[in-house]
Parts: structure tokens; sequence; C-alpha cells
């Protein structure tokens, strides 16, 4: 079904064309249309327009008016201020153009007709280290970020670049094989193996004694430096335990990611070590093309705009000096992979705001190089830090970083607390009080990320996440459920749309914000905006409480009618709130 227009670019087609005819040299110009609080739209354009060919805003405004047909699309119009249009659409557009988009799949989402393919680096936990709340964030905007793009039509490939290569496991190998007991202990016996979460817990406490002593004992430092070499030359043995340590470490990001309800593909994990074989040709082109230079014996790229405290240029170091690579080489070689092997059009990365230098370095070499260009841009999508209720990085009463698991099992714990509590009243069973309390904590968890602008710093507090108030994915989650009892307690009357009535403001008010649901959608796949969708499903979720007060749908019994169209209004609103939360990687409950 092709997609449905929406009331806001139906009357500003109109507008426009009554624009275009009062002022032809104003052919194709934007009449700038807002939602208004003075009407339902307002359009702001005129006064500009006027200005630039020296006519009379008013006058203009005027004139625009009188080729604006009243009736079935636009009730009224009216000139305000200096130039303004307020412009109140028709109670019979409204409900139209409702049951248009209740009649597709889509619920009216356009499809971009410009997609490309776009490659999404998020959730990146490290091989033989827990995963922690900094882990979080990547995690759940960079998979809201795949499903809006996906349903607007993006071919999306996922990539989890996970750190799996470095000196650190040339240390913790051989560590291990000094300590072989400490493997046979620590991560399984013969057949016998440990769970993801406790495979994880043993592999990190063997990488803080290995760090322990690679701090302190010289020697030991040396002959793990030794080991790294080793691995990057592929020796058996090393190659063996080395990929031990990440087949163990997947189960364990897998178990966490299946707590945090997100399907992780293996084909879609593709670690620092996947780029290996590039390294040297990446080196090699970057400096044959004179976009690096040696710096003391090391490959850089210089900016003039990146400079260190004492003033002096400060290098993206691509090769070091010793020749070994740094994150650079293998980030401009995944660029160089995604571009050219999997035909990216944009590359976004979501990362923590802190690499933001980096990777500004990284981009304008990769333009520099020629692998980004007019036709493939790459962008970092960064966000702040998740903080405690005291505004600092959150920590752990003993000041240790937070385990995500931990956290993760409390929020699913307060949140089945919760809905026992209602339990009874709804005749909920206890495998569905699990259930839901696992859909409502992962889901304030992730609302809680999602409903703060990902730039920004973000208060983790698991009593607002789960409170029943606010601006909470419980509080929507819900509305949805309450919509979807309305329509159980209904019996046999059936929602339908009937645009010939005269809607009550509470009513318009949940229409007109119910068409726009598509062009939210679009926005927030253009600016890489999830926050955007939440705030949207939060308001809908207001207005149908506002409606619901004011404008009775089963008891007392409404009209036939009537109450059909306000059933019609239900079921459109449960379908948008069900769409916009699954979008955002929340669940909505049935009954709850």
């Amino acid at each position: 079904m092709a997609s449905v227009p929406s009331l806001a670019s139906s009357v500003n087609q109109r507008v426009a064309d009554a624009l275009a005819s009062a002022l032809p040299e104003a052919g194709g110009a934007d009449p700038l249309l807002r939602r208004s609080d003075r009407a339902d739209f307002q359009a702001n354009g005129i006064l500009a327009l006027a200005k630039k060919a020296k006519a009379n805003p008013r006058e203009l405004a005027t004139t625009v008016v009188e080729g604006i047909p009243t009736g079935e699309l636009i009730q009224e119009i009216e000139v305000s201020g200096p130039g303004f249009l307020n412009i109140t659409v028709a109670d019979r557009a409204i409900i139209s153009t409702l049951a248009a988009r209740a009649a597709d799949d889509r619920l009216g989402v356009p499809l971009n007709a410009s997609a490309g393919t776009t490659v999404i680096d998020y959730a990146q936990p490290n091989v033989a280290k827990e995963m922690h709340v900094g882990h979080l964030r990547s995690a759940v905007i960079g998979a809201a970020m795949v499903e809006i793009l996906e349903f607007t039509g993006e071919k999306v490939v996922r990539r989890h670049h996970i750190g799996d290569w470095g000196t650190q496991f040339g240390m913790l190998i051989q560590y291990l094989l000094e300590h072989p007991h400490e493997l046979d202990h620590k991560s399984g016996d013969g057949d016998e193996q440990a769970s993801g979460e406790e495979a994880m817990s043993n592999l990190n406490r063997l990488y803080k004694a290995s760090r322990a002593l690679f701090d302190s004992d010289e020697e030991f430092k040396t002959r793990a430096r030794a080991r790294v070499v080793d691995l990057q030359a592929g020796e058996p043995e090393t190659l063996a335990l080395w990929q031990r340590f990440v087949d163990e470490s997947k189960i364990y990001f897998y178990s966490v990611f299946n707590k945090l309800d997100m399907d992780i593909q293996d084909p879609d994990v593709v670690g620092e070590s996947g780029y290996n074989d590039m390294l040297v040709e990446t080196c090699k082109l970057l400096e044959e093309s004179g976009v690096a230079v040696r710096s003391n014996g090391a490959l850089c790229v210089f900016f003039e705009d990146v400079k260190g405290p004492d003033g002096n240029p400060t290098p993206l170091i691509v090769q070091k000096s010793d020749g070994g690579f740094g994150y650079a080489a293998t980030d401009l070689s995944a660029i160089r992979d995604r571009v050219t092997n999997l035909g990216a059009t944009e590359l976004i990365y979501v990362v923590d705001a802190r690499q933001s230098l980096h990777f500004k370095m990284v981009f304008e070499t990769a333009r520099r190089a020629g692998w980004l260009n007019d036709g493939v841009k790459a962008v970092q999508l960064a966000f702040g830090t998740v903080l405690g209720k005291d505004g600092k990085p959150f920590k752990t009463r003993e000041g240790e970083t937070v385990r995500l698991v931990d956290l993760l099992d409390e929020a699913v714990e307060r949140a089945t607390a919760v809905v026992r509590e209602k339990a009874e009243k709804v005749g909920l069973t206890e495998a569905e009080i699990v259930e839901n309390g696992q859909y409502v904590g992962i889901g304030a968890v992730k609302y809680a990320d999602l409903s703060t602008s990902a730039a920004r710093d973000y208060k983790f507090d698991l009593d607002q996440m789960v409170s029943l108030n606010g601006d909470t994915s419980v509080y929507l989650q819900y509305a949805y459920a309450r919509i979807r009892s309305i329509l159980r307690r209904a019996g046999d009357r059936k929602p339908v749309a009937h645009p010939e009535l005269e809607l009550a403001p509470a009513e318009r008010a949940l229409g007109l914000h119910l068409d726009g649901f598509g062009e939210l959608i679009a926005e927030a796949a253009a600016e890489h905006a999830p926050h955007k969708v939440a705030a949207y499903l939060y308001q809908l979720s207001s207005l149908f409480t506002t409606f619901y007060t004011e404008c009775p749908v089963v008891k007392p019994e409404p009209e036939l009618v009537v109450g059909e169209n306000r059933l019609f209004l239900c079921e459109l609103t449960a379908r948008t709130l069900s769409k916009g939360m699954s979008l955002l990687g929340i669940r909505t409950p049935e009954k709850l």
C-alpha cells in the first residue's frame, strides 16, 4: 500500500499551491507549517517571502487565504498578526486520514525512496571482561536505531566491533600458560562448561591477576609482549587459547544481550581481529597517497585544528614506531571493508562521546584517503554517561563499576514487584507476572536511556524508572494494556471510523497526534534520534489518558456510532503505541 499522506502534508500542499498562485516567484517555497496552540496548524513562511518580494505580508497572507478552499480538508483559516496563517482542519479530514492510516500495516509510515545501506557499529563489549553499565547505552541506542532505520526502508548491516585483540591478550595468555591449574579450575574442566556469566567472571578474575603481575613484574611483562607477537604470527597454542577466550566471552555476551531482549547474531560480531589482514595495506595506502607521514618512526596523520596542551599538533597514530598498529589502523580498515565489501552509503558509530576526537580524526583521514565522500558519510552517534542519583558516574558503594547483569536483574526484580501489586486485579497468572516483570524491568531500563537525547548524560534511578507515573516505559505499557482491556470489554461493539461525526476537543487532539506518527518516525531516522520516538509515545499516552477521562468509551455507553468511533481511536492508539515501543526494543504486554 502507498504511504498515507498526513494531514500536515496535505494542508502544507494546499497552502503552497495558493502561495505559488498569489506570488508566482515563490513557487515551491515552504510555507513553514507547524502545529500550534492557536489552531491546529500555523503557517509562518509568508513573512520572509513577502519581505523578499517587497510585498505587504498581511496583504499577501490575505490573498493566499482567498485561494484556499475550505470544506473537506480545511475547516477554517484566518490571518493572524503580521501575516501568520492559523489553520483548523475539518473533523471529517482527521478521521478519514486516520482510517486510511489504520488500513495500512505500516500505519502510514512512508518508506524512504532514497534509502541506502547503513552499517551501524554498536554493542561493543571486550573479550575476557565483564560488561558493565558503560556498555548499556551503545547497545540500547544502537538496537533502537537498527529497528527505526530498517522500518523506514534502509538496508541495515549490524556490526559489533568487540575488543578481541591487543597487548592484554598476550598478557592473559602468558599468565594462563604459566598458571595452567587456574585455567582448569576456573574456566571449566574437561567437558563440563561453565555458564556464560560464570565463565566470564572467572576470566575477569584471571584478567585482573594477569594485569597485576604485568604491572609489577618486568620479566613477565617482557614475556607477555613476546606472546603478543606469537598471537599476531598465528602460533597454534597461543591462537587456540585466544580462540577459547573469544568463544567463552561470546557465550557470556549473548547471555547478557538476551537479558536485554536483544537479538545479536554471530555473523554480525566482527571484532578488531577481523581486520588484521587489512592493516598493512591500509598503512601502505595512506602513506603512498601522502595522507599519512612518518614522524619519529610512527605513521601519523596531522590536523591543523588538533593540538596538544603544548600547542604542538597531536596526530592520529596509525602505526607505532615499533611497527605495532593502533586503534586507528583497525578503525580505518573497518571503514574500507564496510564501504568496499558491504556497500555502505552511511556508517553510524554508536560510541561514547569521550571518543569524539578520535572518530573526528579517523573520519577526516578516511575522507582524505577517498574512502568517505559525497556518496558515503560517517557519523558518530555520540552518547553521554550513565550517572548515579548523586549526579556522578554510576558506581557501586565500593567504588567499583556496576556490572550490567546485576543492574538488569535488579530492574526486573523491582518491576516484578510492581506488576505483582496489580496482578490480582487483572487476573495475571504467576507465569504472566514473571514474564511481564521481565518486559517491564528491561523496558524501564531501555526507555530511561532512550527518552534522553543520546548526547546527554542521564541519572540511573530505578525507583523512578519503574514508576507508574511520569515519563516512564511502565506508564506507556500500562496505557497500552488499558486500551487492550477496553477493547475486550467492548464485547460485540467493534472499532469503526465515522468521519461524519463532530469530534470533542480530546478526540481531535488525540487524532491529530496519531496522524503525526509517520512523519515523526521519518524524522527520527533521518536525525538518528530515537529519543524523539520516546517523546512522541509519552505524549500519545498522555493524550489518550485525557481522551479516556473526557470521552466515555464503554461505560457509560455512548451512542453506537460515537462508541464505535472512540473504539477506533482506541485501537489505532494501541497499534501506534505497540509499533513505536517495538522500534525502541520494548515489549507491550496485553494485560498488566
